[in-house]
């Protein structure tokens, strides 16, 4: 029972006895009391709230650190492979849904067109060409086996064109099975005495075409972005859709044999700052400077394979050369350098990079850049302009002292479009595995870096890269 003269702590009132009832003696003198009390009491600003607050928020911190199990990432690297496998045949199989019952040899190929003639109807018209066909059709057509095998020596070749036309690894993958599936399907068309290599390259050609119409896509210039410092040079140029190409796949593509005239376009055709330029060009006049000043094909050859006329080929050349050129940076409007692997001074420059990110040095990362160099992340919107800009906004990563740190770096030397190039691997706090972070592309000159690249990680496992050490 209830003391005679208990009273509530909540209303004041008194507190009725538990008449004819065991258990502990009632506090309060009913069940609302009883919650009116009980909010108070974790109010903020009641004793003991505030302690009991952190208390509980250190508990639960605790309790969260990430602690991911090793298992969880072991088949990181398969998965990542086989998403570029799953985009492949998911391309593939609407092709065959959308063409099954289309094979008849009627040609689609639109008429000829000069560049500046092109209508909108025409650049939404497919415009991938039905194979060569001669006054013999089929006489000296290899049979399926041999077919296979002489498409395959030319894949290599065909995705850097198609890379070159599109900018994007990824897409180059898919355009090169589309090439190869339409070069197969009308593979009894194909006269055993016609050049293969033209053959192919008009349907790759074709077909990174009809993408580029159906992806109608313009580069544009960074932005500002509020709260964030870019550095007071002008926004650079930005291609969203950008990616590297592996320099180990570029070990079995042949050399243009172009003339003079285009010796200066022709070298150093996948360094990531002309494809970036190349990317300002209009559909057909692209096509026009790939063929005839990087391919090397002959200007007739070039016109059909694009079904143009040669005065219009000439034309687009004399519109897309100039254009080129006004997207390229200053200093590289001269001759192209020849691409040839990383030098001394260039390799000693990105171990020296190598190391200041794993020893967390931004000293040391200052020293290394050029007092102009530039850092872009395509496709993100994010960019800086000069060293301290660059160095204020990478060390909110690599400081331990700051809230933005990411974790302890280590980096595995590569190389794209021709320059030395590192995938980071982080490993964050709290947890026991190097996990791929970053793939950087660097330009070095005079033995500092100029400018750094940075791409998405999933694009490792084109290079031949683990996503997790």
């Amino acid at each position: 029972m209830s003391a005679p003269d208990a009273t509530c702590p909540a209303c004041g009132g008194p507190v009725p006895a538990r008449a004819g009832r065991r258990g502990r003696t009632s506090v309060y003198c009913s069940a609302a009391c009883r919650q009116r009390a009980y909010r108070a009491r974790r109010v903020p600003g009641a004793a003991g709230s505030v302690r009991e607050l952190i208390s509980d928020v250190a508990e639960r911190a605790g309790r969260l650190t990430p602690q991911p199990p090793e298992t969880f990432y072991a088949d990181v690297t398969e998965l990542s492979s086989s998403v570029g496998r799953l985009r492949r045949i998911a391309r593939t199989a609407r092709d065959a849904a959308g063409t099954a019952e289309d094979v008849t040899p009627e040609n689609v190929t639109p008429e000829s067109v000069t560049v500046e003639s092109e209508t909108p109807e025409e650049a939404h018209e497919n415009v991938t060409p039905l194979p060569v066909t001669h006054e013999e059709p089929g006489s000296g057509a290899p049979d399926d086996a041999d077919f296979a095998t002489l498409m395959e020596a030319y894949r290599r070749e065909l995705q850097v064109h198609c890379y070159r036309m599109t900018g994007s690894y990824d897409e180059s993958e898919d355009l090169v099975q589309e090439t190869f599936l339409k070069a197969w399907r009308r593979r009894e068309t194909y006269e055993g005495r016609a050049a293969v290599r033209a053959w192919l390259y008009r349907i790759a050609t074709n077909t990174c075409l009809d993408h580029l119409r159906r992806h109608s896509r313009t580069p544009a210039r960074y932005e500002r972005l509020p709260g964030m410092a870019h550095g007071d040079a002008e926004p650079p140029a930005r291609v969203t859709w950008l990616q590297p190409y592996p320099d180990e796949l570029l070990a079995d593509v042949p050399a243009a044999d172009a003339g003079p005239e285009a010796q200066a376009v022709a070298r150093e055709t996948v360094d990531l700052v002309f494809l970036a330029a190349l990317q300002h060009l209009p559909p057909r006049q692209r096509a026009a400077l790939v063929l005839r000043d990087v391919v090397g094909l002959p200007a007739a050859e070039t016109a059909r394979l694009l079904d143009l006329s040669t005065a219009a080929v000439n034309s687009a050349l004399q519109r897309a050369r100039p254009a080129l050129r006004a997207h390229l940076p200053a200093g590289k409007r001269a001759e192209w350098a020849p691409l040839t692997p990383p030098t001394p001074e260039e390799l000693a420059a990105v171990d020296r990079y190598r190391e200041a990110a794993e020893r967390l040095d931004m000293a040391a990362m200052a020293a290394l850049l050029t007092e102009d160099a530039t850092l872009t992340m395509p496709p993100n919107p994010f960019w800086f302009v000069g060293r301290q800009t660059i160095v204020d906004f990478v060390s909110q990563s690599l400081d331990p002292a700051l809230p933005g740190f990411f974790g302890d770096w280590r980096h595995v030397p590569t190389r794209a479009n021709g320059r030395p190039a590192v995938a980071g691997y982080v490993r964050r706090p709290g947890t026991t595995v190097y996990r791929a972070q970053t793939l950087e592309v660097l330009r070095v000159e005079g033995g500092r870096i100029a400018e750094i690249t940075t791409f998405e990680p999933h694009l490792l496992t084109a290079f031949g890269l683990p996503m997790t050490l």
